[in-house]
C-alpha cells in the first residue's frame, strides 16, 4: 500500500510539473513570470538571515562600506590597504543599494550584509530569465524554459546568490552577451535583425561586455571572443560579426569603461593594473592562488556536482548527442537538428 501511495504521489508531482510547464510555454510573458517565481522561491531562503560565509564576501562588503563612508567612488580600499583585485562595478552597485536603503531610513544599512548581497541576488535572477531569452534563439519555448529551470536549480548559483561578490552578476552579463551573439550569428535570427531593430542587439551585446569588464575585467571578453573565434574558424567567415556593428560597438565599450580606468590609473599609477591583471588574473592562470590550484579536468569533474540537478540531464542526453555528432549543428541553422532536439527534450 505504501509503494502504491508513493507512486501516486510521484505521478501527481509529474502532472503538476507538466501543468506548470504547459502554462509557462503559452507565451513569453508567462514563461518569464513562472521563471521569476521559481527563482525567488529558490534564491530567497536564507538570504536575509545567513551571516557572511565567505571571506571575500566580507572584504567586498567592507570595501564598499568604506567607499560609502568616504564618498570616494574611484579608489577601492579595504581598511588601510588598496584593494585592486577587481574593477569597481560591483562596489558601485552595492554602494547604490546601501545609499538607497539609508535614504529610505533603513536602520544600520551600512552593517546589514544582505543589502550588499542584493546585486548578486538580482544577478542570479537575471541569469535565469536571460538564459530563457538566450535559449529561445536556438530551441523551442518549452526547451528554453527547461534550460532556465536548470540554471535556477543548480547548486553553484544557489550559493553565489548568497555572496556579495561579482560572480552571479558576471554570469548574467555573459548570458546576455552570448544571447545577443547568438541572434547575430544564426541566419534566420540575423535576417530578423536586418529587417528591423538592427542596432538593438549590438547595443545589448556591447553594453553587456562593458558591464562585464567593469565587474571582473577581461574575463567576459575571453569567453565571448573564444566562442566567436571558434564559430568563425569553423565557418571560415567573419562576416556575421558585422551584424554586431563592431566599430560603433567598440567605441561604445570604450566610452563606458574608459573613464573609470583612466581615473583609477591616474590615482594609483600602474598599481591597479599590476594587482588586478598581473597578480589576480594572470596569477591564477599560470599558478594557483588562494587554494584555487587544481589539475586539468578538475572543473569537468566538479561540473557534475555544482550543476546538479541539471548535470544529471546532461548525462542522460549524452548518448543522443553522441549519436547526432555528425548532424549539422545549431551553428548553421536557426534550430538545433530536429532529431537531436526531440531526443534531448524526451530525456527531460
Amino acid at each position: 500500500m505504501a509503494v502504491t501511495a508513493d507512486k501516486r504521489r510521484e505521478r501527481a508531482s509529474a502532472r503538476s510539473l507538466k501543468t506548470i510547464i504547459d502554462f509557462a510555454v503559452g507565451s513569453h510573458a508567462r514563461a518569464l513570470a513562472v521563471l521569476l517565481v521559481v527563482a525567488l522561491v529558490a534564491f530567497l531562503p536564507g538570504f536575509f538571515s545567513i551571516p557572511p560565509i565567505d571571506r571575500d564576501e566580507a572584504r567586498f562588503a567592507q570595501a564598499t562600506k568604506q567607499m560609502v563612508e568616504s564618498g570616494d567612488y574611484v579608489d577601492i580600499r579595504f581598511q588601510d590597504e588598496v584593494r585592486y583585485k577587481k574593477p569597481v562595478g560591483v562596489y558601485w552597485l552595492q554602494a547604490a543599494v546601501v545609499k538607497a536603503a539609508r535614504a529610505l531610513g533603513f536602520p544600520a544599512a551600512l552593517t546589514t550584509i544582505w543589502l550588499y548581497r542584493i546585486p548578486s541576488l538580482l544577478g542570479a535572477i537575471g541569469a535565469v530569465l536571460l538564459t530563457y531569452w538566450t535559449a529561445v534563439a536556438f530551441v523551442s519555448r518549452r526547451a528554453a524554459v527547461l534550460a532556465a529551470l536548470m540554471i535556477a536549480s543548480c547548486v553553484l548559483l544557489s550559493i553565489e546568490r548568497l555572496l556579495a561578490k561579482t560572480d552571479a552578476l558576471l554570469l548574467m552579463t555573459v548570458v546576455v552577451a552570448m544571447g545577443a551573439m547568438a541572434r547575430a550569428y544564426l541566419p534566420q535570427q540575423r535576417e530578423r535583425l536586418e529587417m528591423g531593430g538592427a542596432w538593438t542587439i549590438p547595443a545589448i551585446f556591447w553594453t553587456a561586455i562593458a558591464a562585464g569588464v567593469l565587474l571582473k575585467g577581461p574575463l567576459i571578453v575571453m569567453v565571448v571572443a573564444l566562442a566567436a573565434l571558434a564559430l568563425s574558424i569553423v565557418d571560415r567567415s567573419v562576416r556575421w560579426l558585422l551584424t554586431l556593428k563592431p566599430i560603433a560597438g567598440i567605441i561604445w565599450l570604450v566610452v563606458l569603461v574608459l573613464p573609470w580606468f583612466v581615473a583609477i590609473i591616474g590615482r594609483s599609477g600602474d598599481a591597479f593594473l599590476a594587482q588586478s591583471m598581473g597578480e589576480d588574473m594572470f596569477g591564477k592562470v599560470f599558478a594557483g592562488q588562494e587554494s584555487h590550484g587544481a589539475p586539468p579536468g578538475y572543473y569537468f569533474v566538479l561540473f557534475w556536482v555544482t550543476f546538479w540537478p541539471g548535470a544529471t540531464l546532461a548525462a542522460l542526453a549524452t548518448p543522443a548527442v553522441w549519436r547526432a555528432r555528425l548532424a549539422r549543428p545549431a551553428r548553421g541553422s536557426d534550430q538545433i537538428p530536429a532529431g537531436l532536439a526531440r531526443a534531448f527534450v524526451a530525456r527531460l
